[in-house]
């Protein structure tokens, strides 16, 4: 039989409860709205990525069949010794399992190349990825945290002429990014993409004099292939930080959903204990009634 201790515990697990329910409503309201923004602008950059792939598909064409010592630098495949990704995760937690997923896509990329190289190293874009590999043990060539919710194309473009500057001094010879991309508010797919060395989007062929560029399409390519790796990882940015908040808002709206579920399970709780403890105490009324009218 239940006794005045136990409704009262069951009461106060009812309000904690709600208020958890409360708090998790309100960060679900809040990730909904920073994910609109989020959306919106990795949605904007696709367009932009996808013509510059396109341009750049068209100039590659012109390189086929010339000699690789007279390519661009960034275009230049070699041994792969020396490997190297970039993992994008969030700086915050409360987004389900999209770290966690990331995490494990992005390990397993490195544990494919490690028996194959000299060396791996990451470098991380998110506190959640920077402790998981500086757990790991993993080199680190350079972190980068606190990009916030709406990151600019400066705040990323470091990361690339990082990446780019050590490629073209042969300290790396293969880079990869790793993000969630952005599928629709309840799917992020994770996404493990060569950046470097650049290679040619498919459609990329051997053309013939169909066009006339000045400059040559060399130096195009030379202007070019910079500005494509940067875009490669902004885009790759802004689809990982769409993913975060889409992920968080059904996270936070689950969570609310549970807490809802199991303050409706107190209230049951609550009220069969309010029942019994009543109906024990009325019997004890009438109990000593009946003993004093004996």
């Amino acid at each position: 039989m239940p006794g005045a201790g136990a409704v009262r515990a069951i009461r106060d697990r009812m309000r904690a409860v709600s208020n958890t329910a409360k708090v998790t409503r309100a960060m679900e309201l809040v990730a909904a709205s920073k994910m609109r923004r989020a959306q919106d602008r990795a949605l904007q950059s696709r367009p932009y990525a996808e013509r510059m792939r396109a341009v750049l598909a068209q100039l590659s064409g012109y390189t086929v069949g010339a000699d690789p010592d007279e390519l661009n630098p960034l275009l230049q495949q070699r041994t792969v010794k020396h490997f190297a990704i970039i993992h994008i995760t969030a700086d915050r937690g409360l987004a389900g399992g999209l770290n966690t997923n990331m995490n494990r896509a992005a390990a397993s990329l490195v544990l494919e190349h490690q028996p194959n190289v000299e060396s791996v190293s990451v470098l991380p874009v998110g506190r959640k990825g920077r402790d998981f590999f500086r757990r790991s043990g993993f080199p680190i060539i350079a972190e980068f945290t606190n990009l916030g919710d709406f990151p600019s194309s400066t705040d990323v473009f470091p990361i690339a002429r990082i990446v780019i500057d050590d490629y073209i001094r042969g300290e790396l010879d293969q880079v990869y990014v790793a993000y969630q991309q952005f599928v629709n508010a309840a799917v992020q797919r994770p996404v493990l993409r060569q950046i470097l060395p650049v290679q040619a989007p498919e459609g990329a062929e051997a053309r013939g004099t169909d066009f006339i560029f000045e400059p040559s399409p060399a130096q195009l390519l030379e202007t070019l292939l910079p500005r494509y790796v940067e875009m490669q990882i902004y885009e790759a940015v802004l689809e990982a930080r769409a993913s975060e908040q889409s992920a968080r808002m059904v996270a936070m709206r689950q969570a609310t959903d549970a807490a809802d579920e199991m303050v409706s399970e107190l209230t049951l709780t609550y009220n069969k204990a309010r029942q019994e403890m009543i109906t024990s105490e009325l019997l004890d009324i009438v109990g000593g009634t009946a003993a004093l009218n004996a």
